[in-house]
């Protein structure tokens, strides 16, 4: 009853108020074109300064959660779903685990001067309703949820979720952009046709785009694959089709700046999809998903590639394969949140401090 009676107050309160449009804070000096006032007529993660992180409900950066992308830049959007899943399972818990993180995630990215939530509007739109009982009934229920986040002007930021959810999403987004570019983060090409007879799960999603006419192939790629194969060459589908193929050895010890500079030429200005397979990071820094392999990139050479995107015209975004119980300590989606947050950061209308 104590619990009950306290709720109206806080409800009342400046700080909970902050829960959804943030604190107040006395005006600044603009710096490099930036907005005129730290405060923001967008929605805002609350400060820690004012409002305790366990405070309110459990959602993306603790924006507010919204019924409907009608209205928004951008949204976080979860898709709990790891049926398609080969080896370990649990990414349908990693939209959860990921949004807790981000509670650790503030309102500037101070490295990079990237000020969104005083560009964009953000919020969480919540989960999909997938059917965990039935794979190519969850991709129906994924494509249609997209085709109205899509539809609506909004950018879509992922959470998933196993990496065959990237497939019915791209469906989606290409019904309105037509075929995309691809930047894409992973220790796997997933572009496998089929496994114990199935043609849809979390290995074969950009070979099902291709199939489609989803990817625009001579704006695809792949980078931090590695790990033994079942051919001895494992990427010869991904040259035929023109994808730009960057093993992770080719990786090691060295910056991926030149890289990338490299890959926004490539890509150019027509729409782009970046998916980050959090597998693409070696386990040591990632331990929490499905199908680790070893001598993967570092968290540093992540901010690197998705920074590396700024300038690009982002339509879309997804982080996958999280899959919290293999890493108890939580880092995982942590790390998941935090870079979520830095592609959010590079979308096209995001201003600078």
């Amino acid at each position: 009853m104590r619990l009950l009676l306290a709720a109206p107050r806080l409800l009342a309160s400046p700080a909970a108020a902050a829960l959804c449009h943030g604190p107040r804070l006395p005006p600044t000096a603009p710096c490099r074109g930036a907005p005129r006032r730290w405060g923001s007529s967008f929605n805002v993660p609350p400060s820690a300064e004012f409002v305790a992180r366990p405070v309110g409900v459990c959602s993306m950066l603790r924006l507010p959660v919204r019924a409907s992308a009608e209205g928004l830049d951008a949204a976080f959007v979860g898709v709990p779903l790891d049926t398609g899943t080969s080896n370990r399972p649990g990414a349908r818990f990693g939209p959860r685990q990921i949004r807790a993180e981000s509670a650790m995630v503030r309102r500037y990215n101070a490295s990079t001067g990237a000020a969104p939530f005083d560009s964009l509007l953000v919020a969480d739109v919540g989960d999909v309703n997938v059917n965990l009982y039935n794979l190519p009934a969850s991709c129906s229920l994924i494509r249609e949820a997209f085709q109205k986040i899509v539809a609506s002007g909004c950018v879509p930021l992922t959470l998933g979720g196993d990496h065959t959810i990237t497939y019915p999403i791209l469906q989606a987004v290409a019904e309105k952009h037509g075929p995309v570019g691809l930047v894409h983060v992973d220790a796997h090409t997933d572009t496998g046709d089929r496994a114990l007879g199935e043609k849809i799960y979390h290995g074969t999603p950009f070979r099902r785009c291709v199939d489609e006419g989803l990817l625009d192939c001579s704006r695809v790629v792949q980078i931090g694959i590695r790990g033994s194969s079942y051919a001895p060459d494992p990427y010869k589908y991904c040259r035929e089709q023109g994808f730009r193929v960057v093993l992770a050895e080719d990786c090691w010890l060295k910056s991926l700046v030149p890289l990338m500079a490299e890959v926004r030429q490539q890509m150019g200005a027509k729409p782009v999809y970046i998916s980050f397979d959090i597998d693409g990071l070696d386990p040591a820094y990632a331990p929490g998903t499905g199908t680790p392999e070893i001598a993967g990139l570092t968290p540093s050479q992540a901010l690197e590639i998705i920074r590396g995107c700024k300038g690009l015209n982002i339509v879309g975004c997804d982080l996958v394969e999280v899959a919290p119980m293999y890493d108890v300590s939580g880092n995982t989606a942590l790390l998941g949140a935090n870079l979520l947050f830095e592609m959010l950061c590079v979308l096209p209308g995001v201003k600078t401090m």
